[in-house]
């Protein structure tokens, strides 16, 4: 507040709403993996509607979506790069014996809580789908 920087002013007042609502719906305490998760809601939100202001010709609005999400993944770990992401499927794919496209159940199962928190599950099953297809 004291660096007047209005957008991550904007958007923690926006987690910390987030926040508190499910803190509510929950009635106790939030888990790390919680917060975690509320913080990719609001990324995903963020680029889905930079998106489709993109789309619709409103350039300065989308600019300030995707300056809010740089903020939010600011308070998430260190993000996996798609060639980490790729080499732990791999691995995942070799313990589990995963060879046809009908294993990406199993698969995705095993990796999610290995990549809590350090990618987005949309990412990893696409990968995960190329990998087995």
């Amino acid at each position: 507040m004291k660096k007047r920087d209005a957008v991550r002013l904007s958007c923690l007042r926006m987690l910390k709403t987030a926040l508190k609502n499910l803190q509510v719906d929950k009635q106790r305490k939030l888990k790390d993996e919680e917060v975690q998760g509320v913080i990719f809601s609001l990324i995903k939100k963020g680029k889905e509607s930079a998106t489709e202001f993109r789309n619709a010709g409103r350039e300065e609005i989308a600019l300030k979506e995707e300056a809010e999400v740089a903020i939010f993944y600011g308070y998430m770990p260190q993000q996996l790069t798609p060639e980490d992401i790729e080499k732990m499927l791999r691995e995942i794919i070799l313990e589990l014996s995963a060879e046809k496209p009908s294993d990406l159940g199993r698969v995705m199962k095993a990796a999610m809580p290995r990549m809590a928190g350090k990618a987005q599950g949309k990412e990893v099953n696409e990968i995960a789908g190329r990998l087995l297809g």
